[in-house]
């Protein structure tokens, strides 16, 4: 018999997507990036992961409109992984009343995967509880993957030595370029601040950048960033390839 046997052997990600939220500069509702959210969720069950999606304040989750692909925009019309996601009731519904962090056994997981999009600028940026339950990941061994405009709590995330978790790493997040190219193609400010200008303020950390919207995800060591929307599957690559399968 097995009976020594784990049957548990999966290895389990908690993907954590921003709630809701309104930008302070353009007004608009703002919330997490579909891409950044279902690219990644189908490298991790493509590996054969357990897969949960929480909010740092738990509820209902709501996307930014550029990131849908049935958006008027069309910006993101050749998304179909998204669409196939969005238009699944099975998968939608892990969008509807999500779980907050507050209520997640980090125990239970080897590796946390935040989700970008506009709303981590305004939502995640100050929350002090997100931070610390990141570091706490962190502080456990677990994998730590942030994408996107979702680095942006990693400028403010202090490990419980009060260093940052960024010191002595090198990683990536949105970069000035794209920022500067969003601005013009909307022909407004967008975001309260800009990623990259303030890390490259902080001391004892390596902040670097690829082409503007080209895939690039880094790893070094547990930790493991995505620069952009694009990003997001080779950033959840990252985490299968550290994890195994």
């Amino acid at each position: 018999m097995s009976g020594n046997i784990d049957i548990h052997t999966k290895k389990r990600v908690l993907m954590i997507a921003a709630n809701p939220g309104t930008s302070p500069t353009t007004g608009w509702p703002v919330g997490f990036w579909w891409a950044e959210l279902t690219h990644p969720f189908w490298t991790f069950t493509e590996a054969g992961y357990e897969v949960d999606i929480v909010s740092p304040k738990g509820g209902d989750l709501q996307a930014d409109g550029y990131s849908d692909p049935q958006d008027a925009s069309g910006y993101s019309a050749a998304d179909i992984l998204s669409l196939g996601f969005k238009t699944s009731p099975a998968h939608a519904a892990r969008l509807k009343g999500t779980k907050s962090i507050a209520e997640v056994d980090l125990s239970a997981f080897d590796a946390i995967f935040v989700v970008g999009g506009q709303s981590p600028m305004v939502t995640m940026i100050d929350d002090t509880a997100l931070h610390a339950f990141v570091a706490r990941a962190y502080e456990a061994g677990k994998v730590v993957a942030v994408v996107c405009h979702g680095t942006c709590i990693l400028l403010k995330t202090r490990l419980s030595n009060g260093d940052l978790l960024v010191k002595g790493k090198t990683w990536t997040g949105f970069a000035n370029s794209e920022e500067a190219y969003a601005d013009a193609w909307v022909g407004q400010k967008i975001q309260p601040f800009w990623i990259e200008e303030e890390a490259r303020k902080i001391e004892g950390t390596n902040f670097v950048v690829n082409g503007m919207f080209k895939p690039f995800a880094l790893r070094d060591g547990n930790l493991i960033t995505g620069q952009q929307q694009n990003s997001g599957a080779a950033a959840a690559e990252l985490v299968v390839q550290t994890l195994g399968r």
